[in-house]
């Protein structure tokens, strides 16, 4: 965006005020040319020879003939100078030796002998004089703006930077041309030695991670921006766990490609995430596997307006399908990524569907229409709470609208069908984890009786998904606390939204049929270290600031999370972040029964639902928590 501002300038660059700008550059020739030469005699016109006097006088008009045609090859009247950089002053350079060199060469061919000075010292003053009038405007300005500055006193906000490097220089260039920009940068930190005790654009450079704290209180820190966006998780990690002892706000450059891409400024400085202090690099998939099975293939993704599904809808896209079929019964979230794709895939084949997976007719209507070759079915209801509070809609959701999908993928012989399920699904303590592993006994179940392969992708918490804790944390921190964590020892797997669903579509491209991939979710995390962590990235001290608060385990939840059963093996595949769960034998024929006799259950609203479920898979044992207010 910032680019494309200067672009829209170029074009804008008035007329007259290229005129006044070769006007000036005219009389800088004619200065430096008679400067050169009478610097050349030691400052006495006397001393100077009739003969270069001539000489002088007959090659002036082609000199600025010259310097005026090497200055528009150079583009030196095209620049927006309050801009001006080292691209400019590379374009300057050349565009004066072109013009100093011409001058060279018309002297030899013409035999206008000039002393061998003279052209060294009129490249000398033209460089200079040049550069005065490009670079005066933007002189002014910091000038100008160091004035402001020191005239406001302490009106501002105090900055430290990490990173020594190109992006710290970008933040530093904007700051220094913005007036609309409240930073004020005081010093930098970075790890290399060789800079310690150094001016980066006129900041000191006080030394390393280990001079954080004292930096903060020498130099009165308010904000501390990380600006080196090629850094490692575990770097991020250990710069991030001294950052957040200081009580400042901690904001972030994005990502590498963007340095790249020259989109680094201060307007897109994000907040630093919890995500950030996890300390492990990001997940890693084969793109080319990915898109090998999904390239040319027609996809339904249901639950496509989620957080899960509308990522895999992004990632699909990326991916160039046949056609994308979003199927969803939220229409605000459907119309959201289906916005967003059409901005970003203009050329994309997207039918965006509003329709209940519980709806047998719907689902068969449209895949009687599209023809799916791969389903990923995302759609269920996953809030553990609520659907303690509301069993009977968990069941009719998550286990008659899968057998319902499933049914019809089996009908219209979809290639490959992928459900997404939860780690809630090993021996269940709640009603949503319980029709989880429902769903994947159907998976299961269909897989052996049909041309289609079912599988199923197990996983645990995604962070920033609908609901789930970090956003809860944030706007908890956003109304002043306090923050509620259910008990101090309680731990969860976590992973970002992107990676989980990149190892789903990774998971699919390694489908045969009836298999329950488990993701590797790495090590897990205690809720209370998450709480502690945000609360002082956002600047806050925990306890003081912001309190936190135990509120106990609710209905059906666990202390931790399991992966696997028992009675399930683990198998690796190529990818060592996804492996292979064994399917659980069941009596096909007797769960086939017993879904029907839910079903009919189901619709008469019943009172004890849980014990029903509890026949259908053996593992469940409901948990029951006192709350605690």
């Amino acid at each position: 965006m910032y680019d494309m501002k200067k672009n829209a300038n170029f074009m804008k660059i008035p007329a007259n005020r290229i005129i006044a700008l070769m006007l000036m550059d005219i009389m800088a020739v004619l200065a430096s040319s008679f400067g050169a030469l009478f610097l050349r005699f030691e400052f006495s016109f006397r001393e100077i020879p009739g003969e270069y006097l001539y000489h002088y006088t007959r090659l002036i008009p082609f000199t600025v003939g010259l310097t005026v045609l090497f200055f528009i090859v150079w583009k030196l009247y095209k620049s927006v100078w309050r801009y001006a950089s080292a691209t400019e002053l590379i374009n300057i350079i050349f565009a004066v030796s072109c013009s100093a060199l011409g001058q060279i060469v018309l002297c030899q061919a013409a035999d206008w002998k000039m002393p061998r000075s003279y052209h060294v010292l009129f490249w000398v003053f033209l460089f200079g004089m040049t550069c005065v009038i490009r670079f005066s405007y933007r002189i002014v300005r910091i000038i100008n703006s160091k004035r402001t500055s020191l005239l406001a006193g302490n009106a501002g906000i105090n900055v430290m930077l990490i990173g020594a490097g190109a992006a710290a220089n970008m933040i530093l260039k904007e700051i220094e041309l913005s007036k609309y920009i409240n930073l004020r940068v005081k010093c930098i930190v970075d790890d290399q030695p060789g800079c310690h005790g150094k001016l980066l654009r006129g900041i000191p450079i006080v030394g390393g991670r280990d001079k954080i704290l004292d930096a903060v209180a020498q130099y009165g820190i308010d904000e501390i921006i990380f600006a080196i966006p090629s850094a490692s998780q575990q770097v991020r990690k250990e710069i991030f766990d001294i950052c957040k002892e200081t009580g400042c706000k901690i904001r972030a450059i994005p990502g590498t490609y963007q340095l790249i891409n020259g989109e680094v400024s201060v307007s897109r400085l994000r907040e630093v995430e919890i995500e950030d202090l996890l300390g492990r690099e990001p997940v890693k998939t084969k793109l080319d596997e990915i898109l090998g099975y999904v390239s040319g293939k027609v996809i339904l993704v249901t639950g496509g307006g989620g957080s899960i599904g509308s990522e895999l809808c992004r990632q699909i896209a990326a991916h160039c399908p046949k056609q994308l079929i979003i199927v969803d019964i939220y229409e605000n979230n459907a119309y959201e990524i289906q916005q967003e794709l059409r901005r970003k895939y203009p050329e994309l084949n997207l039918a965006v569907l509003i329709a209940s997976v519980r709806n047998t007719n719907r689902m068969d209507q449209i895949f009687a229409a599209y023809r799916p070759d791969i389903v990923y079915h995302a759609a269920a209801h996953k809030h553990v709470p609520l659907m303690e509070d509301s069993p009977n809609e968990a069941v009719k959701n998550n286990v008659l609208g899968t057998w319902k999908v499933v049914q019809a993928a089996d009908k219209w012989k979809v290639r490959r069908f992928v459900m997404i399920s939860t780690d809630k699904a090993v021996n269940p303590t709640n009603i949503m984890g319980a029709t989880k592993r429902i769903c994947e006994m159907i998976i299961q179940t269909y897989n052996n009786h049909s041309d289609t392969e079912f599988v199923a992708v197990r996983f645990g918490n995604v962070l920033g998904s609908n609901g789930s804790v970090i956003p809860l944390f944030k706007k908890q921190i956003a109304e002043g606390g306090p923050i509620t964590v259910t008990d101090p020892d309680i731990i969860r797997y976590f992973m970002t939204i992107p990676e989980a669903v990149s190892l789903v579509l990774q998971a699919g491209a390694y489908a045969k049929g009836g298999e329950i991939f488990v993701l590797d979710m790495g090590e897990p995390v205690k809720i209370l270290d998450l709480a502690r962590n945000l609360i002082k990235l956002s600047g806050y001290k925990v306890g003081e600031d912001i309190e936190i608060r135990f509120t106990g385990l609710r209905p059906g939840e666990k202390l931790y999370e399991e992966m696997l059963m028992a009675e399930e093996g683990m198998q690796e595949t190529a990818n060592k972040m996804i492996h292979i769960g064994q399917p659980i034998q069941i009596e096909e024929d007797k769960f086939l029964e017993q879904l029907k006799e839910l079903k009919e259950y189901v619709e008469q609203e019943p009172d004890d639902i849980r014990e029903y479920i509890m026949r259908i898979v053996p593992t469940y044992i409901p948990k029951e928590a006192d709350r605690q207010c």
